[in-house]
Parts: structure tokens; C-alpha cells; sequence
């Protein structure tokens, strides 16, 4: 595994393993990797020639009660880790090496942003899709790995590709989960113990509404409104939000049907916890995949 740290012997290198036809399957991160991390790493793995992880963290998508400083980084272990899942490349820029100079352009998000975790975090995603779109004028990928744990993430990546006419094939990545359903979270080691064991009911209440929805339930209030009972009545988590919108587009819909997200998000006492299921909805009763 080769550690470079400037866009120019980045983009070198690409250029030359382009040349030679080679897939570049590429994973963005900010560092501290976890195993949802190398989830990706090992599914790009499966499908390019070349693997190229990307380690930065950006200062563009802290908002201003968000301590950019204080962002855990362990560099040494991550690149470890990058070396036993296979990684070719591992991308490692400096702040000053990605935004050497006050930015003339950046990138501003017009859609899927104002509901969710983004609905709390104005300019998040702004920043995310500055440094994705250097990042893939930097990496040149074939396909770029994203989990679906952050659908909202995902929703804007896809429509920042899709926008801007990247030629990049864009993989979104099933949640890991837990034997009980709990989908796995560094944070999950901040839940105390009792916590531990409630929170195992936020998948299980996905799952409850897919079952409705299933056996002929179309209405998205009464989903909704089924998923926050369960939480509230089994655990001692706070909602913060149970939504469902259309996906990708993230749009409010009046009857399920087509691709649907139903996406919450719950604050134990030391830890905020998100989940989601993404759904292929038709009329019919059972036309649910």
C-alpha cells in the first residue's frame, strides 16, 4: 500500500493506472476507521483492480458548535487497517494541501438537505459536496462506496454525481448490523448497558412497519405514528425524528408508493442514534422488497 499525500502524485498516479485500464473503486472517509468502513473497503475489493481509501477530515462540513479540532484521528491504526483490507492507495492530504488558498467556488446543495440530520445542520452538506466533488477530480473513480446507514448522505452524493455528470458509478452499501438488529456504530460503545439493550427496539420497529405496510397499510402518518409508539413505549430514548420520504429525492409523500425511506433518529443519554430502512413499495398487498 502506497501513502500519498499531495493531489498532484495522487492524480499522477491515477492517471497512469488509467492508462493501463485499470477500475478504481474509491472510499472517502474521514478517518477513524470502523467496520463499517472496512465493510466498503472489502466490497470495493471485490469489484476493482485498484483500491484507493481517502482520509481527511473536513473542515468545511463542522458547523460552528461542532469542534473540528477534537474529531478523533488515529492515523497509524487506520492505515493498518487499510493495509490488511487490501487498500492500493491510501489518500492522506493535509487542510492546507486540499484548500491552499480562500476558495472562489464551493458547492451549494439546493435539494435533500432541509430534512433529517440536515434539517440541524445547515452547510453540512455544502461542505460535503465541496470535498466530494475535489476528491473525485482528484481520484478519478470508477465507483465510489458509500453506506446507507447516512441515507441522506447518500441521497446527496447521488445527486451530486448525477448533477454535475461524474462518470462514476455510485454504490450504495447495505447497513452491518448487529445479531440483534442493532445497526453497527462506533458510537454504540457510549450506550449504557440498559440503553444497549432498548436500542435493539429502533430496528425492530422498522421492521414492524415494514410488516404493515406489507399486509396493506399505505397511509405514511399511521407508519410514522406506529414506528414512535414502539420507541416511546419500549425504551427510554427521545425521538428526535421518525420520517418517510420519497428516495432519492427525499420528498414528502401523501400514499407509499415507489421507493420510500422510513428514517429515524433517537438521543440516549450519551449517544444520538440513527437508523433507516429503504423500501420498493407497490399497491398491491405484499408488493413490498
Amino acid at each position: 500500500m502506497r501513502v500519498i499525500t499531495t493531489i498532484k502524485d495522487m492524480q499522477t498516479e491515477i492517471i497512469n493506472l488509467k492508462a493501463q485500464s485499470k477500475s478504481i473503486g474509491f472510499v472517502p472517509t474521514m478517518g477513524f476507521l470502523h467496520e463499517g468502513h472496512l465493510t466498503l473497503l472489502k466490497r470495493a475489493r471485490e469489484e476493482n483492480n485498484i483500491v484507493v481509501l481517502s482520509i481527511f477530515v473536513n473542515p468545511l462540513q463542522f458547523g460552528p458548535t461542532e469542534d473540528f479540532s477534537t474529531y478523533p484521528r488515529d492515523f497509524d491504526r487506520d492505515q493498518s487497517l487499510a493495509d490488511c483490507e487490501g487498500v492500493d492507495l491510501l489518500f492522506y492530504p493535509s487542510v492546507e494541501e486540499m484548500y491552499h488558498h480562500s476558495s472562489s467556488v464551493r458547492v451549494t446543495v439546493q435539494e435533500r438537505t432541509d430534512v433529517l440530520c440536515g434539517k440541524s445542520r445547515p452547510g453540512h452538506f455544502d461542505g460535503v459536496a465541496t470535498v466530494l466533488t475535489k476528491l473525485f477530480n482528484i481520484v478519478m473513480p470508477t465507483r465510489a462506496y458509500f453506506g446507507i446507514k447516512d441515507a441522506q448522505q447518500v441521497a446527496v452524493v447521488e445527486g451530486l454525481i448525477s448533477d454535475f455528470n461524474f462518470p462514476i458509478e455510485l454504490i450504495p452499501v447495505d447497513i452491518v448490523r448487529e445479531e440483534d438488529g442493532l445497526a453497527k456504530s462506533s458510537r454504540n460503545v457510549n450506550l449504557l448497558p440498559e440503553e444497549r439493550s432498548e436500542a435493539v427496539v429502533l430496528y425492530k420497529s422498522l421492521t414492524a412497519a415494514k410488516k404493515a405496510i406489507e399486509e396493506g397499510e399505505r397511509n405514511p402518518q399511521t407508519i410514522k405514528d406506529q414506528v414512535s409508539d414502539m420507541i416511546r413505549s419500549e425504551t427510554h430514548g427521545q425521538i428526535d425524528y421518525v420520517e418517510i420520504y420519497t428516495y432519492p429525492q427525499l420528498k414528502e409523500i401523501q400514499n407509499l408508493e415507489g421507493t420510500c425511506i422510513i428514517a429515524l433518529a433517537v438521543k440516549f443519554s450519551k449517544v444520538r442514534l440513527i437508523d433507516n430502512i429503504i423500501l420498493e413499495i407497490s399497491q398491491e398487498i405484499g408488493g413490498v422488497k
